[in-house]
């Protein structure tokens, strides 16, 4: 049975007036993920405080989502520390980048699978972010946690995630996805993520319309970048992929992010790829698309391919081989 379409929620306002709009909105999946959640609250209080510290305008956000949602502030923002989580699961993402040498239309293309747990599918929302003085945002995630995102600047931040052995109190990678996607350049963008008091780090990966794409894999105090290469095109799963970021690696599942990148570097191999073709790749059953259902059994809960130089991004929730296919359009 083919999933039901993902609902696109637009909010709009000042961080107080969008935070509130997005804990209403997504009321029940908060409820959720935050009651009879244990956390250390004086530990959760000092990432808070750091974050606090540096990004107000977010803690904010998540403050107000929470009121909307009636659910304790600390509560809700202990859910957004993934550097608190008990324990590793096997959940992982899936990115290749074609840069225009390589399309059938010049333009530079993005594909993403998520894989989570396959009850969080159903929570899976877009919303659109209009801040004044910012740049229109467009995510897909679960609540208020963001899993990727694009601006109307035309910057494209995806990634995956790693399990770095040095994480440490300070700014959540999770709520420093928010941030990064008020940025307008690559520059910025690196800067940001590679922000000094952060907790640890994602792999991300970033495109720009005007500017190309990057690759960084970070840990809480190390970071690595590069470019898609001379064959234009770039792929990352969920470990370190490059030598002098190895040594921060503590993943139990480097085999299964090892299979999946190999894998999506041989289908990056083919010429003139469109979203279309890109969407079939993110389908390959040898690696890429994870089927499964069931209590904690990971599989690919939404897909994305975006054509990060028209500002178009198509979506769909579950597996890219049966989903709806969506399409949200800056400016549309």
């Amino acid at each position: 049975m083919t999933p039901a379409p993902i609902p696109l929620l637009r909010v709009a306002g000042s961080h107080d007036e969008v935070g509130r709009q997005v804990g209403m909105a997504t009321a029940d999946v908060i409820q959720r993920a935050v009651n009879g959640m244990p956390f250390d609250p004086d530990l959760v209080a000092r990432y808070r405080a750091v974050t606090l510290e540096h990004l107000p305008w977010v803690v904010k956000e998540l403050d107000r989502a929470a009121a909307a949602a009636g659910v304790d502030p600390l509560a809700l923002f202990a859910a957004s520390v993934e550097e608190l989580a008990p324990a590793e699961v096997p959940t992982g993402c899936s990115d290749i980048v074609v840069t225009g040498e390589r399309t059938a239309s010049g333009h530079l293309l993005v594909a993403h699978n998520n894989d989570l747990y396959a009850e969080d599918e159903a929570d899976i929302v877009a919303i659109e972010w209009r801040v004044p003085g910012e740049p229109v945002v467009f995510t897909l995630g679960t609540g208020p946690w963001l899993s990727v995102g694009w601006n109307d600047a035309g910057l494209s931040v995806t990634g995956n995630e790693l399990s770095p052995n040095d994480e440490r109190v300070g700014i959540p990678r999770l709520v420093q996805m928010r941030d990064v996607l008020t940025r307008r350049t690559l520059a910025e963008a690196v800067e940001a993520v590679l922000h000094p008091a952060r907790a640890s780090s994602y792999n991300w990966v970033f495109a720009h319309r005007d500017e190309g794409a990057l690759n960084l894999e970070g840990s809480a105090t190390q970071a690595g970048v590069d470019e898609p290469g001379a064959d234009g095109f770039l792929a990352h799963t969920n470990h370190y992929a490059r030598a002098d970021m190895e040594a921060f690696e503590r993943s139990d599942f480097v085999a299964d992010s090892t299979r999946r990148l190999e894998r999506a570097r041989e289908l990056a191999r083919d010429e003139g790829f469109t979203v279309d073709t890109l969407r079939a790749a993110l389908a390959d059953h040898e690696a890429l698309c994870r089927h499964g259902e069931g209590a904690r059994v990971v599989k690919t809960v939404f897909w994305c391919v975006a054509d990060v130089t028209a500002g178009e991004i198509a979506y769909g929730r579950g597996n890219p081989c049966d989903s709806t296919a969506q399409v949200y359009r800056f400016g549309a």
